[in-house]
């Protein structure tokens, strides 16, 4: 008997994008690095992606996979402002299969001790967990952390005034991912003291007596003023007779000022565990608010406010738990650029990936600020921040295979011959590394086995020469524009050492080209009904005809709010105009 498994299901669920995986192209006019080194703990490599980031995930998951240390992600909330036309299912479906199709990516790009940090609000968090329980494994659930992100409330909530968010957070394996203990505090500090000026510094005492009742350990203790105690009623103490006598003989017992109080044992600050266990609950005072992240990313674009940034203070509790100097962050959803900035001061490498046109406004010369040293604010002060480092800016290759104008599918004639080797290697499954003295090899998938990409028609001599050259302990993927003098079956035969593919149309039925934007499933979208020719002359019943043209109406309605809803959840043009209605894009 198949066993029944537990899952969140919603329309469209078994619909997977076949995505195409995007080489990157550095734009060094856009990449910025500090003018002289601050240290040598300086970090160069992080990586800015400028695109849709389904794409740009998926183009990072070859070097990157199993590499990540920490992800944080801040997605769009579902508000619903967007959906107002649609049914309740269908909204959630739209936005669940986005998620769910980064999400596998991210788990994957995870490394195995590594974890996942998601903001998120009351109306996804709970659809949102259940799904990460699916793709991470229910027992890789962390903690559901609660962020007090304002701290007045709301006078004209219409039932409760929200004044939190939701931090959910996963495991890639929880057997082997273990927080950072936070540093203590004065307040955590302060009930130590040293009233009996013990050489060994402050204690603090707790009570010697338990719940749990053995008759081993009830006994009379007499203390120093000569008055005999004895354990609460039900309780007994939580140590034999003869440990006892030898915490006293230690200065490990405390009677109080005057010697006649209930026993206490003493533990001193110095013996105990120099961090503190991350709590749940995060208070503003401590991680920062709505309004002060505003204020904080106002000093970088005064004219235009990103509307939902996270406050600095948060993301820097995050990565002190999460992550240690050198390990590398990732932000898919990097809306102001907070992740990096935090990041970069806590000598964390990484990578933010966004498509709005703030990437430009406010990302970058925000960055700036934080490499030239010049960017006081946030957490700068906390951690001493100097300047130093840079980052590179990257943006997503168009698609490789486009059509011609008679509509044959043909390599996109924007791609080089360095990009074409590089995006066929990768969808090949090879790592491309260019031998710089073999001409041949574009790069490899084992030590014994490489690729070599051509728009060229090989020739059988060709192609003889290349298998001489590649030799009989090595094996060679060509991949070609066409090859001729010789058959399929003969090639087989005459170079055992070759496999040779015609491109494009080894790539044809490989993924989907030409989609540059994931942001909304269209094939999830309700059907229009078709327009009704006017009847004439009969005139049409009232009822009837209201109702099919509402439906019309609500069709076509829906259609154009859903895909300007998406435009704006998911980073396209006309994010700004969706931030008084409750949507996240940090």
């Amino acid at each position: 008997m198949k066993k029944t498994k537990l899952e969140l299901t919603w329309i469209g669920k078994d619909k997977r994008p076949k995505l195409e995986p995007r080489i990157l192209l550095e734009d060094s006019e856009l990449s910025y690095h500090a003018s002289h080194r601050m240290s040598d703990d300086d970090i160069f490599d992080n990586r800015l992606i400028f695109g849709d980031n389904l794409l740009a995930l998926k183009a990072l998951e070859q070097e990157f996979s199993g590499k990540v240390k920490c992800v944080f992600i801040d997605p769009p909330y579902n508000t619903g402002s967007a959906f107002t036309h649609y049914d309740d299912g269908l909204e959630h479906s739209i936005w669940l299969g986005l998620m769910r199709d980064r999400l596998e990516i991210i788990k994957r790009l995870l490394a195995d001790d590594g974890s996942l940090w998601i903001t998120i609000d009351d109306n996804e968090a709970h659809y949102l967990k259940v799904m990460c329980d699916e793709i991470f494994g229910r027992a890789n659930f962390v903690a559901n952390g609660i962020w007090q992100k304002k701290f007045s409330p709301q006078s004209d909530a219409k039932w409760l005034s929200d004044n939190h968010d939701h931090i959910l957070i996963y495991a890639k394996n929880k057997e082997i991912w273990r927080p950072n203990l936070l540093s203590r505090t004065e307040s955590n500090n302060s009930r130590y003291s040293n009233p009996d000026n013990d050489s060994r510094g402050v204690w603090a005492s707790s009570d010697m007596s338990v719940r749990t009742y053995s008759e081993a350990t009830d006994y009379p203790i007499i203390t120093p003023s000569g008055r005999v105690v004895n354990p609460a009623s039900g309780r007994c103490w939580s140590i034999s007779k003869e440990k006892f006598q030898e915490l006293v003989d230690d200065n490990r017992i405390w009677f109080g000022a005057n010697g006649g109080n209930i026993p206490r044992i003493k533990t001193f600050l110095s013996e105990v565990q120099q961090g503190i266990v991350p709590l749940t609950v995060w208070l503003n005072n401590e991680v920062g608010n709505n309004q002060e992240a505003k204020k904080e990313v106002k000093k970088f674009n005064a004219q235009d406010v990103f509307d939902t940034p996270k406050p600095e203070k948060l993301l820097e509790k995050i990565l002190h738990i999460a992550t240690n100097k050198g390990d590398l962050v990732l932000d898919s959803f990097a809306g102001s650029g907070t992740t990096g900035a935090v990041a970069h001061k806590m000598g964390r490498r990484w990578i933010m990936v966004e498509l709005g046109d703030h990437i430009h406004t406010h990302i970058i010369p925000r960055l700036q600020k934080v490499i030239d040293g010049t960017d006081q604010g946030g957490i700068s002060q906390t951690v001493g921040w100097q300047g130093g480092g840079g980052f590179r800016y990257y943006r997503l290759a168009p698609t490789l295979i486009v059509n011609d104008k008679w509509g044959n599918p043909i390599i996109n004639p924007a791609y080089n011959p360095t990009m074409l080797a590089e995006a066929i290697a990768g969808l090949e499954g090879f790592t491309y590394a260019p031998s710089d003295t073999l001409w041949w090899q574009h790069g490899y998938s084992t030590e014994n086995d490489y690729i070599y990409v051509t728009t060229q028609s090989l020739s059988a001599d060709q192609l003889q020469a290349l298998s001489d050259e590649v030799g009989k302990e090595r094996n060679l993927l060509v991949c070609c524009g066409a090859y001729r003098g010789v058959t399929a079956e003969q090639a087989t035969e005459r170079f055992p050492n070759l496999t040779i593919k015609k491109i494009p149309k080894m790539v044809l039925q490989r993924c989907e080209w030409g989609h540059d934007d994931y942001s909304l499933n269209i094939a999830n979208l309700p059907m229009a009904e078709p327009e009704s020719l006017p009847e004439q002359p009969a005139k049409p019943n009232k009822k009837t005809s209201s109702k099919k043209a509402t439906k019309k109406t609500t069709a076509k309605t829906a259609t154009e709010n859903a895909m300007t809803g998406q435009q704006a959840l998911f980073g396209l043009e006309g994010l700004e105009d969706n931030s008084e209605k409750g949507v996240s894009n940090e």
